[in-house]
């Protein structure tokens, strides 16, 4: 039954004493898990087991934010028996609890891409929002793109290079500081150039907000610092993005498809408290020793602040061959000399 037993521990900010050993703690039991997490000193659990297990353990509104990227159902390992059908109905279960254990003023966001197969593209994200748009209080406040440079080529179809963020918040007035994780100006010396600041700077000192559209966090792909064995890990700067901007510190982030708990070490390094769900020992395993490093101050990660390497114009990689395609730039006017409308360009 959704909402499970109503004999639920309660979360308290205050901290108790009880089993206040560790700052980490793994169980396999939900509700030993639950009653972890507001135990002194306590930053992070994590539950062998499923999701629905632990969240029908979690008190309503005991959640500041939830950050989670669930199963695509595309065929990897740890997705199989899993198709559109089975997605759809997990998530009528999920998202109505996820909703419940939030906080008013919380926020929820579920990373998403697409479900290929014969070369149709299923959205997950539609059916993330037609099952989340019918919960009441759950407003849908971004719907973010994060788009990438690296990935699959595809010969039928435009390769894909983005996967979405929604972004949905708990009633109308909810945590939201976009100071945190703004971004470089593209033109930071631009002024206002009328009225009584005529002349001076026009933009943020701390950068511009990032907009919908994230561009400057790239994917994890073989040769990324954060790289473990789990075949569709996203990076701990997006997860610590959202943490950073829509939750408070100390606040309790939670992530039901716990992975290789990426959100957990994002959570760690930006001093919230975590509670992750994840079925596969493997990547509980994994995850453990991660969470550790985090709290230890030692896990890798690549910084949200880090620019996208650009590559060297004058290297091998970023030089075109000779042989590679002549094109017509079609844009230009049909009376320019042949010379201004060929242009060399590297097949991608």
């Amino acid at each position: 039954m959704i909402g499970g037993s109503s004999e639920r521990y309660s979360i308290e900010c205050g901290m108790t004493k009880k089993n206040s050993e560790t700052p980490l703690k793994v169980y396999q039991r939900p509700r030993a898990a639950v009653s972890s997490i507001s135990a002194e000193g306590r930053q992070a659990t994590l539950f062998i087991g499923d999701c629905l297990a632990l969240m029908r353990e979690l008190p309503d509104a005991s959640v500041d934010l939830i950050v989670t990227s669930p199963p695509y159902c595309i065929g990897k390992e740890y997705e199989k028996g899993w198709d559109l059908a089975r997605f759809k109905t997990l998530h009528e279960q999920v998202l109505p609890e996820a909703a419940r254990v939030l906080k008013t003023g919380g926020s929820m966001c579920w990373e998403v891409g697409y479900h290929v197969k014969d070369g149709v593209s299923t959205p997950l994200d539609f059916i993330i929002y037609d099952i989340a748009s019918k919960i009441p209080d759950i407003k849908l406040r971004n719907r973010i793109v994060w788009a990438y440079g690296h990935g699959l080529h595809s010969n039928n179809r435009f390769s894909g290079r983005h996967e979405t963020i929604l972004w949905f918040s708990k009633g109308n007035d909810y945590v939201f500081d976009v100071d945190p994780i703004r971004v470089p100006q593209k033109y930071p010396g631009k002024t206002h150039y009328k009225g009584p600041k005529a002349g001076q700077p026009s933009g943020n000192p701390l950068g511009k907000n990032p907009s919908d559209v994230w561009d400057h966090i790239p994917n994890v792909k073989a040769k990324h610092v954060e790289k473990t064995a789990h075949p569709c890990q996203f990076p701990v700067a997006l997860a610590e993005s959202l943490i950073l901007a829509l939750s408070p510190e100390q606040g309790v982030v939670l992530d039901p498809f716990s992975g290789v708990s990426t959100t957990g070490v994002a959570a760690i390094l930006r001093n919230r408290r975590f509670i992750g769900a994840e079925l596969s020992n493997e990547y509980a395993k994994i995850a453990k020793g991660r969470l550790n490093s985090a709290l230890e101050g030692t896990v890798k990660v690549r910084e949200l602040s880090k620019p996208i390497a650009a590559p060297d114009p004058k290297s091998k990689v970023a030089t075109a061959p000779e042989h590679f395609a002549v094109v017509k730039n079609t844009r230009l006017s049909a009376s320019e000399p042949a010379s201004a409308v060929t242009a060399c360009a590297a097949i991608l």
